[in-house]
């Protein structure tokens, strides 16, 4: 594997860590920002939303870019969005800075997903984008605490600070890692790239990893209250458990990363199934503390880890220019928000356990999307198989019709 995909998966595991500082420093921030703590929660939605919308946009700016130049300037917009967030006298700039950050952090992901597709070899792609998407499960593994640990022992500012130097180490990195690439292909303006939106295809594939997602996030937004409060652990406990879920999250991307390329739509037929299947586990077993925390490393094996194999579709299906995986990000995003925000509504009406729930139903309609790309594959299979059983027997056929003489009897 080139270098530069891991120097792509460094500059996930920078921007990971940002979006999931505030998680960890929620008091903090609140005291230090004079803030409650549910003005702080809507630092993770601004920067949800700045991602899932701005994101596009600065990807769609920068199209006519060489891919090297292009990361350096989403680098320069997430670092000054860090900085000013570790510099924040209050909580408007906060605002600000999470939206500058969100947008670019967006963006890199649909250049960096592109860029690595030009990287390697087409057989190799997903096993590529595995490299790559393990940024983003380091960053729920060791970003996250690292963050939280730095915010209780220097302050929240400190663990911003830290980003901020973790971020320039990674623009460094790249800057000197990564060779000096051309434009992809005749350089893409962004109307050719919208094109690519017109197959309906393309649609269903972004939807369907929405749902993905959502899923997976409609429980893992609870996993904390649910630990605590369901199952019985001590406050202490659910970091390590988390981690024991941010091991199985790398774990599962690396299999997946294995299997995308040859077999991608059925490895997310079988990670659809079996993440609803941990799902209902965790959601019937919850109060047994073993079963729980099985069920809850079985999420983690099989939910955002199917990261490569929806990569691996939605660009074979529309193609692997940054505008189109920019977006494909977004969807990603959007099935954050959703999951998260139907699991929050749950809450008030079936529990604690109601966001579990929730993620059961967005993993079986995430399912439903994918029949029709497997009846297609099918006819297919089926077109084809019929071919060769007419070309078959034309061959025996002639084979067993005895050729006539050109004389005359």
């Amino acid at each position: 594997m080139p270098l530069a995909v891991y120097l792509l998966a460094l500059g996930v595991f920078a921007m990971v860590t940002s979006e999931f500082a505030v998680a960890g420093l929620m008091p903090q921030m609140a005291a230090g920002l004079d803030a409650t703590i549910p003005q702080i929660g809507y630092l993770i939605t601004a920067y949800a939303v700045a991602m899932t919308l701005g994101g596009p946009v600065l990807a769609a700016a920068l199209a006519k870019v060489r891919p090297k130049p292009a990361l350096m300037a989403v680098f320069a917009v997430f670092l000054a969005g860090n900085v000013l967030a570790a510099a924040a006298p209050d909580y408007p700039v906060m605002v600000v800075a999470r939206v500058v950050t969100g947008v670019a952090s967006q963006a890199f992901f649909g250049i960096a997903v592109s860029l690595c597709a030009r990287l390697v070899r087409p057989a190799v792609r997903g096993r590529a984008m595995a490299v790559v998407m393990n940024g983003l499960m380091l960053g729920t593994l060791l970003g996250l605490p690292l963050a939280t640990l730095t915010g209780d022992h220097l302050g929240w500012r400190a663990a911003f600070w830290a980003v901020s130097a973790l971020t320039l180490f990674a623009a460094l990195c790249t800057a000197v890692g990564l060779p000096r690439l051309g434009r992809a292909g005749d350089g893409g303006t962004v109307r050719q790239e919208l094109l690519a939106f017109r197959a309906p295809r393309l649609w269903l594939a972004l939807c369907t990893s929405t749902l993905v997602i959502g899923a997976t996030f409609a429980a893992f937004s609870y996993f904390n209250p649910i630990l605590t409060e369901v199952t019985g652990f001590g406050a202490g406990a659910v970091p390590l458990l988390l981690i024991a879920y941010g091991a199985a999250t790398v774990v599962g991307n690396t299999v997946v990363g294995r299997l995308a390329d040859r077999h991608t739509v059925t490895v997310l037929v079988w990670g659809l199934a079996l993440n609803a299947l941990f799902l209902t586990g965790f959601a019937l077993l919850a109060e047994a503390p073993v079963p729980a925390v099985l069920m809850m490393t079985g999420i983690g094996l099989v939910g955002v880890t199917m990261n490569p194999a929806m990569i691996t579709r939605v660009q074979r299906i529309g193609n692997a220019r940054p505008l189109v995986n920019s977006v494909h990000s977004s969807f990603i995003t959007l099935g954050v928000i959703i999951g998260s925000s139907a699991g929050g509504v749950a809450i008030g009406h079936l529990g604690l356990l109601g966001p579990v729930w929730v993620g059961v139903g967005l993993a079986l309609l995430g399912l439903l999307s994918l029949l029709p790309e497997r009846s297609a594959a099918r006819v297919a299979r089926a077109a084809r198989a019929a071919a060769a059983t007419g070309d078959t027997a034309v061959a025996v056929t002639s084979a067993a019709t005895p050729a006539r003489s050109t004389r005359s009897p």
